[in-house]
């Protein structure tokens, strides 16, 4: 059954999983949303017999039905590779009553390689597919982590040139190391002077500009994203949920059909949207469990309806999620509202224009198996620093809020489900916040000093993205303004 996609804003004809992947945003500003989220068509006893490369396929060939096998495979195998640090790609590890899926192996140790090592193999192939003459510029505003991931993922792959737009004070130093000194001639790397909202709705303005897309096509270039608004990036990240549950299967942790709850540290809401969409798919979760950080406008959401960003900017230790527009909750605004185009856009039009919307009481009870909390900056150190001492596992600060959430969750609810909490990003990612909150003595330590004292405490191997950029130079030193986006990719195309 071919699965065609639709933008969430106009009743425009739909496109192709290949033409949603290039274009990556609407040309009306919408997101593209598969017309029915189709079932699983093997079972989940079969997938738990499966390599994660496997379940991929089994995945993925449901939603990108215009790839052929071979082409589809191709790309799987490219994707995960000896890039990965474990032959599993994403194992678990189970601590103090709970299973925490470690999305961080890949080449930049977070969660974003899930679906960035995969997604310039099918941007390439959907470029083939579609007679595109054009260079593809990848344009991407990151709150930290999905610049290097998309960074890595597109350095010197041919017919394409990538720019990361980052907030210059709103990333962690490892972060913004990572990206600064990331090689290649088509990578080009911006700090703003703004944050990471400002960021996304830059590039936003720049997808949706018409004449700069004809002057683009003049010389030889198209835009498309490699952030979470590409179902490119989002379809990937479903593959996670439904090997999380088939391993446990797998492993007598659970039973054949037994549900499971999902806990997800959640900014842009692409992470839980794709578990959501595992669910739709018919994989056995009971909840879907959003945790945010200060900047807690999705729990606020949950709790109300009501969607407003008209609130102060929070900067936390868990810096990806560091926002107030989640940019993903559009596809679950647009499924909760039938599908409606007009109602939808609606919506989007409020957001942008007053900085709010209400959902009606009908869409809020579609969403009745979210459940929302958050964690307060103390929560969260606290959460590392228990865990820590109870067990000698050590979190990252993002994957704190989601445990410190999940706590808060049992403690309301007494629900004993067995629960799988998305660990999106290696502790050595944010090593002075993560070594912080188990001693402040750390605090007179260098970076790279608390990265080996890490390794001691946790007994794990420093991971190779880190050891790469102790010594690495900065390549990457452009600076600009909110309002200068633009003409820096210009600049940078020489348009």
């Amino acid at each position: 059954m071919e699965v065609l996609y639709k933008s969430t804003r106009s009743n425009s004809a739909p496109v192709t999983a290949s033409q949603a992947i290039l274009k990556g945003l609407s040309d009306d500003g919408g997101l593209f949303v598969p017309e029915k989220i189709p079932a699983l068509d093997k079972s989940l006893a079969e997938l738990s017999k499966m390599s994660y490369q496997e379940v991929a396929y089994e995945v993925m060939k449901l939603f990108f039905t215009d790839f052929t096998e071979e082409e589809l495979k191709d790309c799987i195998a490219k994707a995960y590779d000896s890039k990965f640090d474990t032959e599993v790609i994403a194992p678990m590890a189970e601590a103090d009553g709970a299973y925490y899926l470690e999305l961080f192996h890949g080449a930049t140790i977070a969660f974003k390689d899930m679906a960035l090592s995969i997604l310039p193999h099918l941007l390439i192939t959907s470029a083939k597919k579609n007679n595109s003459k054009n260079d593809i510029v990848i344009l991407t505003a990151t709150s930290g982590d999905t610049g290097k991931a998309a960074l890595a993922g597109f350095a010197d792959v041919e017919h394409t040139k990538i720019i990361v737009f980052y907030p210059k004070n709103g990333v962690s130093p490892i972060q913004e190391k990572q990206m600064v000194t990331q090689k290649g001639d088509n990578t080009y790397v911006v700090g703003i002077h703004g944050n990471f909202d400002d960021a996304q709705t830059g590039v936003k303005q720049i997808f949706s500009d018409k004449e700069l897309a004809a002057e683009m096509d003049a010389k030889g270039f198209q835009f498309s994203s490699a952030n979470s608004i590409n179902i490119g990036r989002l379809v990937p990240q479903v593959v996670y949920y439904v090997y999380a549950y088939a391993k446990l299967l797998e492993e007598g942790k659970i039973e054949d059909g037994e549900k499971i709850n999902v806990v997800v540290p959640t900014g842009n809401f692409g992470n839980i949207l794709a578990a959501y969409f595992a669910q739709n798919m018919g994989l056995p979760i009971n909840k879907l469990i959003c945790a945010s950080n200060d900047n807690k406008v999705l729990f606020d959401f949950f709790t109300t309806g009501c969607y407003d960003r008209n609130r102060e900017f929070v900067l936390t230790t868990s810096p990806s999620m560091d926002i107030l527009i989640s940019s993903n909750l559009e596809r679950l605004i647009y499924m909760t509202a039938g599908s409606d185009a007009d109602k939808n856009a609606a919506f989007m039009a409020s957001l942008s224009k007053e900085g709010k919307y209400t959902i009606t009481d009908d869409m809020k009870a579609q969403m009745k198996d979210f459940y929302g909390n958050y964690a307060s900056e103390a929560e969260t150190a606290e959460t590392i620093k228990a865990l820590y001492d109870k067990t000698g596992y050590v979190i990252d600060t993002h994957t704190a809020v989601a445990s410190c959430v999940y706590n808060k969750y049992k403690q309301e609810t007494n629900d004993a489900t067995k629960t799988v909490i998305a660990s999106t990003a290696s502790p050595f990612k944010f090593t002075r916040s993560v070594m912080n909150a188990i001693d402040t003595k750390y605090d007179a330590m260098g970076d790279f000093e608390l990265v080996d004292e890490l390794s001691k405490i946790a007994n794990v191997d420093v991971p190779n993205a880190i050891e790469e950029i102790r010594t690495a130079p900065v390549l990457h030193d452009h600076v600009c303004d909110k309002t200068q986006m633009q003409q820096t990719v210009k600049d940078f195309l020489g348009i």
